[in-house]
């Protein structure tokens, strides 16, 4: 008998010692035992050939003189941003590190921009990280050249990023905003970036030793990878190990190593203000639906305190993320009486996904055999329950449907590149179109400038100069297969809808990946090269986005006060017809490959693995402008005045001949001055057809009307992935001006000042707002396009 026992005792200890070797390794894995932190990285030294920088120069003037037009990306994360970091790991089919040096060589080497920013989420932006990212901008700068003429200006920033549909569906929805800051040194911009606080993203939040045995269980499934996932780990040690920085305390008396937050737009600026720096706030993939919920709304940003007139000058209206410009009447649900949800039906080219959820249950209710009457009640059963789900989520109401089963639904009809699940109520337009009481009897308005920018999360800044490499110059992504199944499981079609209250997350990775694209940029009208002038072009809003061509573009006001055109951006107050004019010239065709100054520049190993040995590389033809469109917004006068009415898009359209380079439009608003209210102006240039990355993001086959009857998404996993398939279809390339804002009459006094362009000069030396310059005339421009008067 004890012999038996003495058995028992060896099993139960040898038992014990191996739990707590399982545990305790488990432990050590969470914790990144054996990993690394990832540093800033070196930026390549070589300085880029002054005879290159000055042909860049030579080809964006487009043989005007004066200001030149430089572009750029406001808009570049590194793999220091934790999705970034997440989508870096084999689980994702990473690329793995991509740290700020990747980017300051990209912009230089690969894309060969004019300035770029440095954007990751400032919510888990570790103390270290953030030194580690001040350093590397420097560095950057430093090997740049020249400080009057550098060949690359480098800004640095953060992005503030806030949500309320994955982790407070209750509170008030504000978006993400880029943080630019105009210097670089310690003693020029904040201790410590501002996020919108630590809740919620890649589950950070949840308790700890969930978490450990998620990271650890994450790890050893993909054990032959192990290094990426302990590196993981330690950033999320290092990243835990960074408190939060007390509420209520001054900024500059909150300790250097904690990671600081502010939950609202309001809270942001305060803190801005307080360090005192110079700074740009840059709304973002505003009406991305997958961080925006339905119903979102910029009008929730025009109360007192929430949106900042000094820094929010600019608005990115198109990135790698997609098209953010156009509102249009998208009604998914209504409410009844009772207060629930009741699903709409397709209007306008609009199809609600609640709506689709009905049919995809119907059709498979037929296919499983089932008599009309119960079919019809299991389709109304699956459009009530989807119309009261909210998020990813709400695509499990309807279990086992594909991707393409979807169809279009969610989106923007007829849209140029538009963003997933489209938000209308975020859209640039609903913005520049809306109004509210200021609080001393004024009104509030979002007066912003348009840009276009990356959003990539490579660290590749201005990817879109080639249509290719779509989860490399693009942010599509997907599990890897060996996740795939565990992640995202397949599982068979049922026409048995489930409830939201038994809904489990969804991964649905093919449909996000279709609505991914390269990148945007950011044009400037500057007078140099140099940081400060691209930052007073920015701050005045002579800026207009591409959709990542270099298309060149004028807009003009020309009939300003005083005589003086005004360009792009400015604010103008007129009593008499308005006269404008516009000029383009389209992006240069490009010669494969990468110029031979950088190839001498970058190790073979590094140009094939950061620019996929393909870089902006101009031939001396360019592409032909097809079309100018101009769009007249009338804004509100009280805020319940209906908003479609006042969007015009398009109001004008012009056809460009074929046979000259550019093309030169001039127009007039004779309604102007008898509909005696503030009109505002921009203008799309549009390029001939060219491939583009998921250029239909659906690749639908359609009806006589345009409706998509049957879907093949472009995905970026599963069996249907294809690695060499960039999902290319043709697009209009196209840029987007800044808007001119024109009111109507001359009036005396502050207000007066206020929409005058040379009292705006004045003002705004007094007052420390951003300058707005008024350009001269240049006499005698050319008029080879078409001309129009009404």
């Amino acid at each position: 008998m004890g012999r038996v026992f003495r058995v028992v005792g060896y099993v139960l200890a040898v038992s014990l010692a191996l739990l707590v070797l399982l545990v305790g390794g488990a432990w050590l894995i969470s914790e990144g035992v054996g990993g690394e932190l990832h540093p800033r990285g070196p930026v390549t030294a070589e300085a880029i050939p002054a005879a290159a920088v000055a042909d860049r120069r030579e080809q964006s003037a487009g043989g005007k003189t004066g200001s030149q037009i430089l572009f750029g990306d406001l808009h570049v994360h590194t793999t220091f941003s934790a999705d970034a970091f997440v989508f870096s790991l084999p689980l994702f089919q990473g690329e793995g590190v991509h740290p700020p040096a990747d980017a300051c060589d990209f912009a230089r080497f690969c894309g060969e921009l004019d300035f770029f920013s440095l954007n990751d989420h400032a919510e888990f932006l570790t103390p270290r990280q953030w030194e580690e990212s001040r350093k590397s901008i420097r560095e950057c700068n430093a090997v740049a050249g020249n400080e009057e003429d550098p060949d690359l200006v480098a800004f640095l920033g953060w992005e503030w990023t806030q949500s309320s549909s994955q982790f407070n569906p209750k509170d008030a929805h504000y978006g993400h905003k880029n943080v630019i800051l105009l210097g670089t040194e310690d003693d020029e911009v904040p201790a410590r970036p501002i996020g919108a606080g630590t809740g919620g993203l890649f589950a950070v939040n949840l308790p700890g030793p969930v978490w450990a045995a998620v990271r650890a269980g994450m790890t050893l499934f993909d054990l032959p990878a192990i290094g990426p996932y302990l590196d993981f780990n330690r950033w999320v040690r290092e990243l835990r190990d960074s408190p939060e920085c007390p509420e209520g305390v001054p900024v500059r008396e909150l300790p250097a190593d904690c990671i600081e937050g502010a939950p609202t737009p309001d809270v942001l600026f305060d803190k801005l203000d307080d360090w005192g720096f110079e700074s740009l706030v840059i709304p973002h993939g505003t009406a991305w639906g997958i961080h925006a919920p339905y119903g979102a709304s910029l009008a929730a940003q025009l109360p007192p305190g929430l949106h900042d007139p000094r820094r929010q000058r600019l608005f990115e209206v198109y990135s790698g993320h997609g098209n953010s410009e156009r509102y249009a009447e998208m009604v998914e649900y209504t409410i009844d009486e009772d207060g629930e949800r009741v699903c709409a039906p397709p209007r306008e080219g609009y199809l609600p996904c609640c709506w689709r959820a009905g049919e995809i249950v119907y059709e498979q209710c037929t296919v499983e055999g089932r008599g009309e009457e119960e079919c019809r009640d299991r389709a109304a059963l699956a459009r009530k329950y989807m119309a009261a789900a909210d998020g990813g989520k709400r695509y499990e109401v309807v279990p086992g449907a594909s991707a393409a089963d979807w169809l279009e639904c969610g989106q923007l009809p007829d849209g140029f590149l538009p963003a997933y699940e489209y938000r209308p109520k975020m859209s640039a337009q609903f913005g520049l179109a809306i109004r509210a009481p200021d609080g001393r009897g004024g009104m509030t308005a979002l007066r912003y400038g348009l840009i276009g920018s990356s959003d990539n999360h490579k660290a590749r800044a201005g990817p879109g100069y080639k249509e290719l490499g779509r989860k490399a110059f693009g942010d599509a992504y997907g599990p890897s297969k060996s996740w795939a199944g565990l992640l995202d499981p397949e599982t068979p079609l049922t026409s048995d809808p489930v409830p939201p209250e038994e809904l489990q997350p969804g991964v649905g990775t093919d449909r996000n990946a279709s609505y991914y694209y390269t990148a945007g940029l950011v044009a400037v009208h500057a007078d140099g090269r140099d940081r400060q002038n691209i930052w007073d072009a920015l701050a005045a809003r002579r800026t207009y986005g591409t959709s990542g061509d270099r298309i060149l573009l004028w807009f003009d006001l020309l009939n300003g006060p005083g005589g003086t055109e005004a360009p792009m951006g400015a604010e103008v107050a007129l009593g008499e017809t308005p006269r404008f004019r516009v000029r383009a010239l389209g992006a240069f065709e490009q010669k494969p490959g990468c110029p031979e100054h950088t190839r001498r520049r970058l190790a073979p190993e590094r140009l094939a693995r950061l620019c996929l040995n393909e870089c902006y590389h101009p031939s001396d033809v360019r592409k032909r402008i097809e079309a100018i469109e101009v769009v007249r917004i009338r804004p509100q006068r009280t805020p319940d005045e209906p908003v479609a009415p006042l969007i015009e898009d398009p109001w004008r359209t012009f056809a460009c001949p074929a046979d000259v380079e550019g093309c030169t439009v001039e127009f007039e608003d004779p309604e102007f001055v008898e509909g005696a209210r503030e009109a505002l102006y921009y203008v799309r240039a549009l390029q001939e057809p060219t491939p583009a990355v998921n250029g239909d993001p659906m690749r639908c086959e359609r009806d006589a009307a345009g409706a998509c009857l049957a879907a093949r998404p472009c995905p970026a996993a599963g069996p249907e992935f294809d690695p060499s398939d960039d999902c290319l279809s043709p697009v209009r390339e196209r840029a987007w001006s800044s808007p001119i804002w024109v009111l109507p009459g001359t009036r005396p006094g502050p207000e007066a000042a206020a929409h005058d362009p040379g009292a705006v000069v004045r003002r705004a030396a007094s007052e420390g707002l951003p300058r707005v310059r008024v350009l001269q005339s240049e006499g005698g421009a050319t008029r080879a396009g078409v001309r129009e008067r009404s």
